[in-house]
């Protein structure tokens, strides 16, 4: 089965909208508007500055539900995402932390999302928010039913967590796409905005060369990286921090800084 492409580029760059905290999240300062003024903001920013695609994540939620996130949660993601969609022009992705496939796909039917991003989709990860089991059986199966268009871009040996069992990566990444049936995969580094091994990209885009499943590089991509990053074998980077002021997770997005990512992609 073809995978599912929500990018209109060769080698997409897609930004990060990092949300405020959400209600409910220790760190919400009960201001909603200000949480959406600030994601159109990120957005725009982000779209100006040249991205192939944006990801709408709750950054801000921290300390994360392992999986199941509350109805609040989801209705509160639907209701920016909704209004980032109708603002923007690229596809925009969801990604519900740490692990809320399910939310991720209903809100990305209901607002005409492009794809999701699923932490773990295949195989056992330990994390901080303890044993993440994957879950491509039932996420693969309800997008068909909600959400048949979206792409899946699923992690693999996840940033924040340590795979359980001695799968190696490039095993991990081949199955991801063979048996999870992920549109994309992707290799980050240890941690936000932390560097993805060279290494790492080089060994799982030669395990997928033989597949139609795009492999992305998901943190610590920078000016300076992006280059060697898609040179090794890359298809598209997805990358927060070194667009956000300062370079800091979290901070607002700045136009400059995405146009130095983007005019850096070889």
């Amino acid at each position: 089965m073809p995978a599912i492409d929500p990018f209109d580029a060769e080698r997409p760059i897609v930004g990060m909208v990092h949300l405020q905290p959400l209600p409910g999240a220790p760190g919400f300062d009960g201001g909603r508007g200000a949480i959406r003024e600030r994601a159109l903001a990120d957005a725009r920013a982000l779209e100006a500055g040249g991205v192939d695609g944006l990801i709408v994540e709750n950054f801000g939620d921290a300390p994360f539900y392992p999986e199941g996130v509350p109805a609040h949660v989801v209705s509160e993601m639907t209701a920016v995402a909704g209004e980032l969609r109708e603002a923007v022009e690229v596809p925009v992705g969801i990604n519900v932390l740490r692990n809320d496939a399910e939310a991720a796909l209903a809100v990305a039917g209901a607002v005409g999302a492009g794809f999701v991003r699923v932490n773990v989709h295949v195989g056992t990860a330990a994390t901080d928010q303890g044993v993440l089991e994957g879950r491509a059986h039932e996420t693969v199966r309800l997008r068909e039913r909600v959400a048949p268009d979206v792409a899946i871009l699923a992690d693999v040996h996840v940033k924040h967590a340590s795979p359980v069992g001695d799968r190696g990566i490039e095993r991990a990444a081949r199955e991801t796409a063979e048996r999870g049936l992920a549109d994309g995969i992707v290799v980050s580094g240890p941690g936000t905005g932390e560097e993805a091994g060279v290494e790492d990209v080089e060994r799982v885009a030669d395990a997928l060369s033989d597949l139609d499943a795009p492999l992305f590089v998901g943190s610590g991509v920078t000016p300076e990286t992006v280059g060697e990053v898609l040179e090794a074998g890359a298809d598209g980077a997805i990358v927060g921090s070194a667009l956000e002021r300062d370079g800091e997770a979290g901070n607002p997005v700045e136009e400059s800084r995405v146009r130095e990512v983007v005019a850096a992609r070889p």
